[in-house]
C-alpha cells in the first residue's frame, strides 16, 4: 500500500486490525525459537531484554509492508513521516513476565490517525487472549464484546497496581500483575475494579495506548493523575496512569494517588 512517494493511503481499520494479527503471529513465532535461558539475556540497555530486540524485528518488517509510521519501544521511529497513521507498538509489554516465563505478557499496537486513536489490538502471548477496540465500535475479548465492572465503593474493589503508591488507598484487594496493557485491558474486561500507576511518570504511549482504547471502547475510563493528555505519540511521553470502570472508583484513585 505504499506509493512511489512513500505517503500511505489511508487503511481502514480492518485492514488494520488484520495487519496487526500478522505481527502478533511474528511476534509469537520469533519468541518461540527463544530458549529458558535466552529469554533472560539482557542488552545493554537499562531494562531491555534480548527477547525485546527479537520481537521487534520481527514485528516491524510486517509493520513496514503498509506504509505506515512506526514508533516502537525498542527501535524509536520509522516508516515515512507523511503517513496518514502512526502506529505506537510495544513488542513486548511485560518483559520480566515473558523472560520468567510468567504467562501475563503481550503484544501492544494501537494506531493512530489526526483524530486519535483509532484501533488496537492487545493480546497475551503466553495464552492467545486477544483484546481488540476500533473507534467508536467498541471493544472485544476474543470477538465477545467487554463491559468493566460496575464497582463504585474502592472498599469493595480489586486494584491493579504498578509501583506502591505509598499506602493503601482503602481498597479490598491489590494485584501487581507485570502488564500495564494487559491490566487496562483486565480493566475493559470487569476483572479488575481499577488501576493504579504507584510510580509518577512510569509509563510511555507504547505501554498504555492500546488498553486505553480498549478500556475507553468498553465504558471504562484511563486518564493521567495530573490530567496530561494521553494520546499522544511522543516517544519522551511519560504518564502516571489511572484506571477504572466507574467514576467513583476512577474518582477515589485520583484523590488517593495524589494525597
Amino acid at each position: 500500500m505504499r506509493s512511489d512517494a512513500g505517503s500511505t493511503k489511508t487503511l481502514a481499520p480492518d485492514d488494520l486490525l488484520a495487519l496487526f494479527d500478522v505481527a502478533a503471529a511474528a511476534q509469537r513465532g520469533a519468541l518461540a525459537t527463544l530458549g529458558a535461558v535466552e529469554r533472560r539475556d539482557r542488552t545493554n540497555r537499562a531494562g531491555q531484554y534480548r527477547l525485546d530486540l527479537v520481537a521487534d524485528a520481527a514485528i516491524l518488517p510486517v509493520l513496514a509492508s503498509a506504509g505506515v509510521r512506526v514508533l516502537s519501544e525498542e527501535s524509536g521511529w520509522s516508516g515515512p513521516d507523511d503517513a496518514p497513521v502512526t502506529v505506537v507498538v510495544d513488542p513486548v509489554d511485560g518483559s520480566t513476565n515473558c523472560a520468567r516465563q510468567i504467562p501475563y505478557w503481550a503484544i501492544s499496537l494501537c494506531a493512530l490517525d489526526a483524530d486519535g486513536p483509532l484501533c488496537a489490538i492487545v493480546q497475551n502471548g503466553a495464552t492467545g487472549t486477544r483484546y481488540a477496540a476500533v473507534r467508536g465500535k467498541g471493544a472485544t475479548r476474543d470477538g465477545a464484546p467487554l463491559a468493566p465492572s460496575t464497582a463504585v465503593d474502592l472498599g469493595r474493589s480489586v486494584i491493579g497496581l504498578s509501583g506502591w503508591p505509598g499506602a493503601d488507598l482503602g481498597w479490598r484487594q491489590f494485584r501487581a500483575l507485570g502488564s500495564a496493557a494487559l491490566a487496562l485491558c483486565d480493566v475493559a474486561a470487569g476483572h479488575l475494579d481499577g488501576y493504579l500507576d504507584g510510580t509518577v511518570d512510569q509509563h510511555a504511549p507504547w505501554d498504555y495506548l492500546g488498553g486505553m482504547l480498549v478500556c475507553e471502547e468498553a465504558g471504562a475510563s484511563v486518564v493521567d493523575a495530573h490530567g496530561r493528555a494521553l494520546a499522544v505519540a511522543d516517544d519522551a511521553a511519560r504518564r502516571q496512569l489511572v484506571a477504572a470502570g466507574t467514576p467513583q472508583v476512577l474518582d477515589a484513585l485520583v484523590t488517593g494517588s495524589a494525597s
